[in-house]
C-alpha cells in the first residue's frame, strides 16, 4: 500500500470533471472518464476564468503524485484561460504527472500530444496579438474621428467594495475576479486610499 491507501501500480488515471452552473451536469463527463479507465473522478460546478474557488481542482492537483495521469474531457474543463492552463501544465510536468484529454489529441505523454499543447499556446499568443492590434488600431481611428472619450471613470461604490476587501484579508487576485475589474485599476484604488 502506498501513502494514499492504494495498492502500488506503475500509473494512476483521475479524471477531473467540471460544469459552469449548477443546473448543469457532470454525468456525462463522469461516464467519459470513467470509460477512460480514471481511478477515481473529481467533479465540480463552478464558472470563472481562474482557478480561484475551484477546491475540487486544487484537490485532485495536490493528490496526483509522479507517473500519474490527470484526464479531463476537453481542455477547456481544466482551465479558461491559456495562462492558467500554462501554469496547470507547467506544474503537472514539474512533477512529472502527464495530462490526456478524451475528446483532444492531447496526451503530453506522447510527442504529438506535447506539440500539439504547443501549437494551442502560439495560436492563442497570436490571437491575443492580434486583439490588441486591432483595439489599438480601433482607438487610433476614433481618437482620428473625435469619438474617443476612454474608460468612463469608476463608480464610488466600485472603488469602496476594493479598498473593504483588500482591508478585509482578500488578495489582489480574488479582488481583481471577484470585482470584475483590472489589476492595474485595483493598484491604483489602493494606491490612492494609501493602502499600496
Amino acid at each position: 500500500m502506498n501513502i494514499r491507501g492504494e495498492q502500488m501500480t506503475e500509473h494512476q488515471r483521475y479524471g477531473y470533471a467540471r460544469v459552469s452552473t449548477h443546473d448543469q451536469h457532470t454525468t456525462i463527463q463522469v461516464e467519459a472518464l470513467k470509460a477512460a479507465g480514471c481511478h477515481r473522478v473529481w467533479e465540480e460546478k463552478v464558472s470563472g476564468t481562474s482557478r480561484v474557488s475551484r477546491a475540487e481542482l486544487e484537490s485532485v492537483l495536490s493528490y496526483l503524485r509522479a507517473g500519474d495521469t490527470l484526464v479531463v474531457t476537453r481542455i477547456d474543463r481544466l482551465a479558461r484561460s491559456l495562462k492558467d492552463l500554462q501554469d496547470i501544465i507547467h506544474e503537472l510536468k514539474g512533477r512529472g504527472v502527464h495530462l490526456q484529454a478524451t475528446e483532444q489529441p492531447i496526451d503530453t505523454s506522447t510527442a504529438a500530444g506535447k506539440a500539439f499543447l504547443d501549437m494551442l499556446g502560439v495560436f492563442a499568443e497570436f490571437e491575443t496579438n492580434l486583439r490588441r492590434e486591432r483595439q489599438l488600431d480601433g482607438i487610433a481611428m476614433a481618437k482620428a474621428a473625435g469619438k474617443y472619450k476612454g474608460k468612463a471613470p469608476l463608480k464610488q461604490e466600485l472603488k469602496d467594495l476594493v479598498i473593504n476587501l483588500f482591508k478585509s484579508g482578500a488578495k489582489q487576485v480574488d479582488i481583481i475576479n471577484q470585482v470584475g475589474i483590472g489589476r492595474t485599476s485595483v493598484h491604483s484604488i489602493l494606491k490612492a486610499a494609501g493602502l499600496k
